[in-house]
């Protein structure tokens, strides 16, 4: 009995980290697609680290694939927005297209993974 009831605290506890992540993920992807609002990226970064930290703890359960989806969608965004940087130095308005595609897909992502969280169902890449 108290194995269920552990199990059933621990989906809980994993499934409030991934909609405070989920949060912090959507705060900074908005701001990235509207020009004149402008979230710190260390909002980005605590919820980055939050899912490393947490990752382990969701090892074997639907929310794993959650973790991953976050993880991988962070790290995705930063290559890419590195990638296209010297686009900004060198043309502006390439830059700013190849930045705001970035944005739009990263807030999909976040959107698309929430949506999966709060049905309780796993994210399926």
């Amino acid at each position: 009995m108290s194995e269920i009831i552990d199990t059933a605290e621990r989906d809980n506890s994993l499934k409030t980290v991934g909609h405070i992540s989920y949060l912090l993920h959507a705060i900074v992807a908005v701001s990235a697609v509207i020009p004149s609002l402008q979230a710190s990226v260390l909002l980005l970064v605590v919820a980055f680290i939050i899912d490393l930290v947490k990752r382990g703890d969701a090892a074997g359960t639907w929310q794993e694939s959650h973790f991953g989806w976050r993880i991988r969608s962070v790290v995705i965004a930063a290559i890419l927005y590195l990638v296209t940087a010297p686009l900004w130095l060198l043309f502006l308005v390439p830059g700013w297209i190849a930045w705001t595609c970035i944005s739009i897909w990263f807030l999909y992502r976040v959107v698309r993974g929430w949506l999966n969280l709060n049905s309780n169902r796993p994210i399926n890449p």
